[in-house]
């Protein structure tokens, strides 16, 4: 058993980061693996992503649009628009320009003179 349990380590040793020397002195050369053939996953994780990159993209920019659209709504005020917001927000316009502007009465509801 304990011959068995030797040699399985030294077919297995990650011998990446050693030098020839050390190989040699360890009597691992068995184990010599060319560079890119890891046995562990850490490396090859893409391969198991639960969705394609353009899936997750499209995922991703759908995230950030909401998030940017649910913020200018929750700045808004009752009289600006989105619109107006997003002017403010790019620095394109003054919030003195954005104000509620007040629409005029028509003719009907004005009262007499």
């Amino acid at each position: 058993m304990g011959l068995s349990t030797e040699e399985d380590w030294k077919k297995n040793a990650d011998t990446t980061k050693m030098r020839t020397e050390d190989v040699k002195a360890a009597g691992v050369e068995s184990s010599k693996r060319p560079p890119g053939s890891n046995p562990g996953g850490v490396l090859h994780q893409r391969r198991n992503l639960p969705f394609s990159p353009y899936t997750m993209a499209l995922g991703g920019f759908v995230v950030i649009a909401g998030i940017g659209y649910f913020t200018l709504y929750a700045k808004k005020k009752p009289g600006a628009s989105a619109r107006d917001v997003a002017k403010v927000s790019a620095n394109v316009a003054n919030p003195d320009e954005t104000r509620p502007r007040v629409r005029p009465e028509s003719e009907d509801t004005r009262s007499p003179k």
